[in-house]
Formats: structure tokens, sequence, C-alpha cells
């Protein structure tokens, strides 16, 4: 029980990590390794039943998915501001 609350606050503190900073788009060099790292682990939580890190990595992977098409999206409209 000890380790699933330990487990559980490292989550909450990781994701407060994250919603403090959705204001900064990383750029693409940081965000596809991180999306596809993030996936990997995933499947590999997913694999070996791993409540804790399932939810974290999976929600790396749409934080990352997100963080790309943001990026995406910033790129397209600076190049159109300044094509």
């Amino acid at each position: 029980m000890l380790t699933m609350i330990v487990g559980v606050l490292g989550l909450l503190f990781i994701a407060v990590g994250w919603v403090l900073a959705l204001g900064d788009v990383p750029p693409l060099r940081l965000t596809i390794p991180y999306l596809i790292g993030s996936a990997l682990l995933t499947a590999y939580s997913a694999l070996n039943w791993n409540l804790i890190f399932l939810v974290l990595n999976g929600a790396a992977t749409i934080l990352s998915a997100i963080n790309l098409i943001r990026r995406i999206r910033i790129s397209k409209v600076n190049v159109e501001d300044h094509g």
C-alpha cells in the first residue's frame, strides 16, 4: 500500500509540473524523441501491467503529441507571416 501511495504522489507531482509548463512549447528536437520514448514506455508499462507508469507514460505520450501539434502550428504561422 505504501508503494502505491508513493507512486501516486510521484505521478501527481509530475502532472503538476506539466500543468505549470503548459504555456511553453518545446522544440521539435525534444518533442519527437520524448513522444517516441513515452509511447514505448507506455507499451512497456502495459505489457508489465504497471498501472502507475501506464498512466504516467500514457499522459506523457498524449502531452507530447499535443506539443508536436502545437509546434507544427506555430511553425506554419511563422512561415506564413514571414514567408
